[in-house]
């Protein structure tokens, strides 16, 4: 049984897990993220390999723009100030003495899912994440799409959906995730003159015509993405999860009328079948089996 460390990064918490080949999870916690984020990262990946010194290798899956060759942060938003440029492989590997691999973590997201979860068996996957901002991770003929001159491979979230519309952390106007994520719920919200948090909004829709309308825009929104998705890469099965994928149940029905309306073909979409454990799943992945 080979053991290793999947770590999941994001703006507000870090995951830690230790994981099996076959996505047992044996040891799992969660740390508030905190600035500067590298000295803080290796402290804690220090202190688990001291804890677990079965784990052998470790992989990383964050938000941002990465190369995953060289295991680098091309490029991070100010959801993680001072993250972009950071050689975290490099750092990580002289750190700990074992093989670390990096990945965005929306490509970390749709390689759990194809290995253990909604999309296993299939080729052709799109999985997009619907948290904070709006991740993407793709599997194109059964090999994730990675990486990139740019590191921006699948990184779907900074399509332009609204050109010249809301201002988007990248600096551009209009990109998808400015309409479809958390943060966009909640602009909606307070643009609507409503007094609820996201989480209540999809329940409150069922009664109060202003908060059905913002669901109704955001899941017509959200129609149109996969709509443009399909049609530039024709999959067999888009994925959603996230945060914001909990409260499907609420929305399933509206989403399924809008894809009608708009898709090219049709086209199985599923909720994620790992939800918040996709992130640690899928960088535990990144570490089993030979290095690339």
């Amino acid at each position: 049984m080979v053991k290793v460390a999947g770590i999941d990064i994001g703006g507000t918490k870090i995951r830690m897990a230790v994981v099996d080949e076959t996505g047992n999870v044996f040891h799992d916690e969660r740390i508030k993220t905190e600035i500067p984020l590298y000295p803080y990262l290796e402290k804690h990946v220090l202190r688990l390999m001291e804890n677990h010194p079965e784990v052998e290798a470790i992989g990383i899956g964050t938000h941002g723009f990465v190369d995953p060759v060289n295991g680098r942060i091309i490029y991070a938003t100010e959801t993680l100030p001072g993250w972009t440029g950071t050689e975290v492989k490099k750092q990580l590997e002289q750190a700990t003495g074992k093989r670390v691999e990096v990945e965005n973590d929306a490509n970390c997201a749709v390689l759990a899912e194809a290995a253990f979860g909604a999309a296993k068996g299939k080729e052709r996957v799109v999985c997009l994440t619907i948290g904070t901002g709006l991740g993407g991770g793709i599997l194109w003929d059964g090999k994730l799409l990675s990486g990139g001159p740019h590191g921006g491979a699948a990184e779907v979230g900074h399509m332009l959906l609204y050109p010249g519309g809301v201002t988007c952390t990248c600096g551009r106007k209009g990109c998808f995730e400015q309409y479809v994520s958390g943060t966009a719920l909640r602009r909606r919200i307070q643009e609507a003159g409503l007094d609820i948090a996201p989480d209540e909004l999809f329940i409150k829709a069922e009664s109060d015509p202003a908060a059905r309308e913002v669901v109704e825009g955001f899941v017509k929104d959200l129609a149109y993405i996969i709509s443009t998705l399909q049609a530039a890469l024709d999959m067999e099965l888009v994925v959603i999860g996230g945060g914001v994928s909990e409260s499907a149940e609420h929305w399933w029905h509206l989403l399924s009328k809008e894809l009608d309306r708009v898709l090219l073909h049709p086209l199985e979409v599923k909720i994620a079948q790992h939800e918040n454990d996709a992130g640690i799943l899928g960088a535990s992945l990144l570490v089993q089996g030979p290095a690339n």
